[in-house]
Formats: C-alpha cells, structure tokens, sequence
C-alpha cells in the first residue's frame, strides 16, 4: 500500500509505520462485489508516471481504484510527499464527497492503470449504494483523521497564537475539521522553506494556501472561499427547503430533508455546530455512553447530510427574509440570496457578553466564549475562571479543570443545584481541582496586551477577591438570532419565534406566523435547550415541510 521509493524531486516521509490503530478502515480492501459496481460505473484509463490526476485548488477531483501501479498524494508547499497509494486500493478522501478544493495533489508515481469513476457518480453511488457508502464514507473520515494529525492540508497559518483574529480562524479551521499548519512569525526557518514557493507579505499574519497563493491578514470567509467551503451560489437556483443555520438541529433537518429526497440548502454563518459545537464534552445524548464533543458530534452530522445530497456553504450570514412569487426569499451578507419553497430558521442563539470595562479588549485575548481544545492550550499551568452556572459551564470545568492548575465557577447564586444537572453538579463538588464561589461576580478586569487577572465581588457582603490568570470563560447563555426577523415573522417578547397555532390558528407544528416557514432548536420560543431535542425537532419538522409542500402543489394543481 505505501510506495518507500523515493523520488528526486519530492520529499517522502509516509510509511506504513506512521498508522495508527484505524489503518483497516482508512485503507480497506474493497470485495469483489464492490469493485465490480465501481467497473460498471467507471472507465479504466492509463496515467503515464509523472500525470498529475489532480492538482491543488480544483472545485472537485474523481475517484480512482488503482488496478495497477500507484498515485502519489503530494503537498505542493512543502514539495513533499504525503502518502502513496498503491494497488487495489482507491483515492479520495472526504473532501471529495463534501465538495471542497483540493488542497494536496495527486500526480502518478509510475505508469499507473485505474478505473476513474466521474465525481458526481460516485457522490450518487456513495448514497444509493449503501454496501458502498460504508466503506467508502467510512475510509474517508479516517483519512481526514489521519491529513488533520499529520498537519497535512495544503493550508499553512503564519502569525503568533495571541492574535485573536488568528484564533478566529482556527477556530473556524478546527471546529471545520480542515487540516492545517501553524507556523510562528518568529520562527525564521520555517519562514525560508515558504520563500520557496511565494512572496511573503509584509503582514502580522498571513494564510499560504494550496501551492502558493498568500491570502494577507486572512479571515474565514476568505479561507472558505479557497477551500470551496463558502459553495458559490447561483441564484437562479431555486431549493425545496433552504435552511437557516447548521446547529443540531439545521443538521438534522438538513440529513431528513436530502434523505426524503428534498433538494436542500443550509446556510451557516459561523462554523458547523452552532453552540453545540463549542462544547467540550458532551456526556448525556443518547448512544454515546463515554460522551462526545459538540463539534465532533456535529461534524459527523455534516457528512452524514453531504451524503444524502445536502448542500452547505459557510460562512454566510442570512440577513434578510421576504415572500417573493409564492416563494421566499432568503438575502445573504454578500449582496447574494437563495430562493426556495420553505424555508427552517434554525440560527440559534448568541452568546451573552458581560457589561464591563475592558471586556471587547480582551476578548481573545483571555475572555473566550467556548471552551474547546483550542481555548485549553492557554490555560497551561494557570488558573481558569469560568463565569456561569449552567450545564455548559459544568462541562467546560470538568474539560479544562485537565489543563489549569486550578478551576473556579463564579456564580451569582448560592449554589449550583438549580442550574446544572446534578450529575455534573456531583462530580464538580467532588473534585478537588475544581472550587466554586457562590454569590460573586466580576468587578473589574486587568491586563496589558492580554488579560492577566480578575476581580471579583461578593454581592451578599461587598467583599472583594483577585484571582491571577489568563483565562476567562464566559458561558451566561445567550440570546435569539433574530434581530434581522423583526419585520417577517412573529417573535415573543424576548426575541424568540413563535410557532404552531400560538403563531397561526391553522399553522403546523413549528411553523411560523408565513406559512412554509418554519423554526426549530433553541431558536424558538419554548424550546428545550438541549441537544437531543433540537435534533429531535430538526428532524420531525420535516415530515410538515412535506405537508406544506404537497398542500402548496395541491392548490396549484
């Protein structure tokens, strides 16, 4: 499977010895059976040694099952190899079937024989032929596992790891599972091997992408679009269903609405996940006995939903909402819109922010708002102070109660029973490495170019207490996304959306006050605010876009 030949021109660093325990479902054997689907549907084709079968920074690649021969997978900026693959087995990773860029190039290591299946019929094979499905979906996540630990992406970040805005995008590149290298603008050596293959600019920070396209002052918008992840649309494409939002529960309205045979567009304006996806640890959803992240949780919902058809493009932020023609009109933040016969809102919620001085100062720089892998790394040896009293706040603790040498809640309650569910309220008062104080909030906040220390104040007696560190979560709950709805549809008096017969007497359930409307997650007024149910609603709503779809064609008829 892995070619150890070397070549003159590109560095090979990959053998057999660099996988891990999941090598099986990342390089299987494909059955007879299924290598006889893939000749019915493809073409075999000859690559003379040194073709390239794709090149970095095209919108889409196809697949090939190596009948003889091998392809080499090769990062174009650091002239070296990734991995070769060799007979009886079959290039693609998951970017193919998510419809990103290539970020990495295939070119032939010898003569090569192969049977190439188009991209859009192994897209349909993928969802119409489930033995394969598995297989395949199954080989391409654990290669995408495996580009994300080995740094190999095509897509280089060079700045300092303080830099909030580079952090954004970090964020966006982890939480969009897109494998990436990190390299410090200080570190000089790095910095010449780049020069290699383009200019440098003259910026703090700067994005390498592909080959050698350098994206100054780079923000995720600008890598999305790269990466093909921002899905250029065509407005005059009209959708069954346009969702708004890529939570719990967008996605799985997005996986039960492609599945049902829906032609389905999500628009997500951050990252997969929504809130959810900041969770570090989540330990009560049904099937997952040792827990899971939010955002893995959500990524595997984004294949899942890819699979089926779906289409997603992020980021874009929907910004506007009106009937058109029988139809609604959803405007995006690029001055684009989407057209589509229903519509789900399911943009979720925002986080609260404190009113204090210095808080916009530091925000990034010590005040986070989620509490993943990547906030962790800076509570190394420092004190981590979270400010909240709800089940997020509990999970963060527990999470980076593992990095800090030391954890506190703040809350302005006496305690945390009436906030947190009690099996994390349990642990909490058991761990040592965890201290919670009551009745406190924060007074005020201190630091240079990064937050340094806190100050609290207990509001039952006025006394005072300082805390030293760098971090600072602030997990108080937050609010609807709905600002730009104020002038459609019906919102309660706290800014959610009301639904069902509250909103219209002849409304379906979730409906909004338009018909063909609808609203699900923590979006909507009364909600429950957990993951189960948001995926619960995300996917029985769409049993009632049907019914507003087939009444709508109804009275057409």
């Amino acid at each position: 499977m892995i070619s150890k030949k070397k070549s003159e021109n590109v560095q090979k660093t990959r053998t057999s010895e660099d996988f891990h325990p999941n090598a099986d479902v990342a390089w299987p054997q494909l059955s007879p059976a299924l290598l006889n689907i893939l000749e019915k549907n493809g073409k075999k084709e000859f690559l003379p040694e040194g073709k390239v079968f794709f090149e970095v920074g095209q919108d889409s690649y196809d697949f090939a099952y190596i009948l003889n021969g091998a392809l080499n997978i090769v990062d174009r900026i650091k002239n070296k190899e990734v991995i070769t693959i060799k007979q009886d087995q079959f290039v693609g990773e998951l970017g193919l079937l998510m419809g990103q860029k290539t970020f990495l190039a295939s070119i032939a290591d010898c003569d090569t024989w192969l049977i190439r299946v188009a991209h859009k019929k192994i897209i349909e094979l993928i969802s119409t032929v489930p033995e394969l499905g598995d297989v395949l979906v199954s080989a391409f996540i654990a290669r995408r596992h495996l580009l994300i630990e080995w740094g190999e992406g095509g897509v280089v970040l060079v700045g300092k790891e303080t830099d909030p805005s580079l952090n954004r995008i970090l964020e966006f590149l982890n939480r969009s599972r897109i494998p990436f290298r990190l390299v410090d603008r200080d570190n000089q050596e790095e910095l010449d091997k780049i020069l290699e293959t383009c200019v440098l600019p003259e910026t703090d920070s700067f994005a390498v992408m592909g080959n050698s396209e350098v994206i100054p002052d780079p923000n995720p918008m600008a890598i999305a679009s790269f990466l093909g992840l921002d899905l250029a649309l065509n407005t005059e494409n009209e959708y069954d269903l346009a969702i708004v939002g890529a939570g719990p529960s967008g996605l799985a309205a997005a996986i039960y609405g492609s599945s049902e045979g829906l032609k389905v567009l999500t628009i997500e304006d951050t990252t997969i996940g929504g809130q959810a996806g900041t969770s570090s640890r989540i330990e009560n959803y049904l099937g997952f006995p040792t827990g899971i992240s939010g955002a893995e949780l959500a990524y595997r919902a984004e294949i899942q939903a890819f699979k089926f058809g779906a289409r997603i493009t992020v980021p874009r932020r929907a910004i506007g909402l009106a009937q058109e023609n029988g139809k609604y009109r959803v405007d995006l933040d690029d001055g684009r819109f989407v057209i589509a016969k229903s519509v789900i809102l399911a943009n979720g919620v925002q986080y609260r922010r404190l009113s204090i001085d210095k808080l916009a100062e530091f925000e990034g720089k010590g005040i986070y708002y989620a509490a993943t892998e990547l906030e962790a790394r800076f509570c190394q040896g420092t004190n981590a102070v979270i400010i909240g009293g709800g089940n997020s706040a509990g999970q963060a603790a527990m999470f980076l109660s593992r990095y800090a040498k030391k954890t506190y809640i703040v809350v302005r309650k006496d305690g945390l029973s009436t906030t947190m569910s009690s099996y994390l309220s349990d642990r909490i008062k058991e761990d040592p490495r965890i201290e919670i104080i009551t009745n406190a909030q924060i007074k005020s906040l201190t630091g240079e170019t990064r937050l340094s220390s806190v100050e609290l104040i207990n509001h039952m007696n006025g006394s005072t207490q300082r805390i030293d560190t760098s971090s600072l979560f602030i997990l108080i709950g937050a609010v609807p996304n709905t600002e730009w709805l104020k002038k459609s549809i019906r919102l309660d008096d706290k800014g959610f959306i009301i639904t069902g017969t509250d909103a219209n007497k002849d409304a379906f359930p979730y409906e909004t006050s338009w018909p063909g409307v609808f609203a699900v997650g923590d979006i909507r007024s009364g909600s429950i605010k957990r993951v189960a149910s948001a995926v619960g609603e995300g996917s029985v709503v769409i049993s009632y876009v049907h019914k507003y779809l087939e009444k709508k064609q109804m009275l057409i008829e």
